[in-house]
């Protein structure tokens, strides 16, 4: 895939082009990004790339010219164009995975007020990163690019991706990582059980009380099966399913080097 960025601050990506899985996709050409400096492409004589609104207003407005001639002049014509902007559709993992299905992508990041209306038409969809206002749209921009490009074959192992939060309509199950006991913490027994049946059931568990405690819209748009909703009357009423009480039996003799 190939990322067009046009910015009034290149600067601002280098971090994000150097480090972690986006400077390995980078280095293994799964994704190739371009970044093109708005103001190089302005006609005013100033070399202004931006003016108050018209009609008066605080602040300062992006002017058209210097983003269209930008657009015209570094990125072709089938490429799907998307302005950052706090008016466009709110990013999901839908979107990003949509996204992710273009072999090019353009992002156009506006700043101080916003931008000239006149630039929607030269974009295919405008796109907000959440219902609040940043400074400028390189921030949203890296969190796009961040979501579209880990989705990309090759970026990022593939079974990554199978379970993680919103990957099924739920948040993910959590994790954990030695020692078993971190400070009176301790690893959920079924973890060390052996029964990798019992761990995944017991994680979906996780997943429905998760999503259902800290995002209860996605918890009502999810299609509760039978099984679902067994998991977490047991949970609710405190009882420990036969599943689970079979599988710490038999596991505990994984769990006898980790109690004291």
């Amino acid at each position: 895939m190939k990322i067009t960025i046009l910015t009034l601050f290149p600067d601002m990506f280098a971090g994000f082009m150097t480090q972690s899985i986006i400077k390995r996709a980078l280095a293994k050409a799964v994704v190739d990004i371009s970044l093109v400096d708005i103001r190089a492409y302005t006609a005013d004589k100033y070399g202004r790339v931006d003016t108050p609104p018209i009609g008066g207003g605080a602040g300062l407005v992006m002017k058209a010219q210097p983003i269209v001639a930008a657009l015209d002049q570094t990125t072709s014509s089938h490429a799907h164009k998307v302005l950052l902007s706090p008016r466009g559709g709110v990013l999901t993992q839908e979107t990003a995975k949509r996204l992710a299905g273009y072999p090019e992508l353009v992002f156009v990041c506006g700043h101080y007020e916003g931008v000239d209306e006149r630039i929607e038409g030269y974009v295919d969809e405008s796109l907000s990163i959440g219902d609040y206002v940043l400074t400028g749209g390189e921030v949203a921009a890296m969190v796009v690019a961040d979501a579209v490009i880990r989705l990309i074959p090759g970026a990022i192992e593939a079974a990554s991706l199978e379970e993680e939060s919103f990957s099924l309509g739920l948040l993910e199950y959590p994790q954990y990582t030695e020692p078993f006991d971190f400070k009176g913490a301790t690893v959920p027994d079924i973890l060390y059980s052996g029964n990798h049946e019992a761990i995944a059931k017991w994680r979906h568990l996780m997943r429905l009380v998760i999503t259902r405690k800290d995002r209860p819209e996605l918890f009502a748009a999810y299609h509760l099966t039978k099984g679902d909703i067994q998991l977490l009357r047991d949970y609710d009423a405190g009882v420990t399913p036969k599943w689970w009480r079979d599988a710490l039996t038999k596991g505990q003799k994984f769990l006898k080097d980790k109690k004291p």
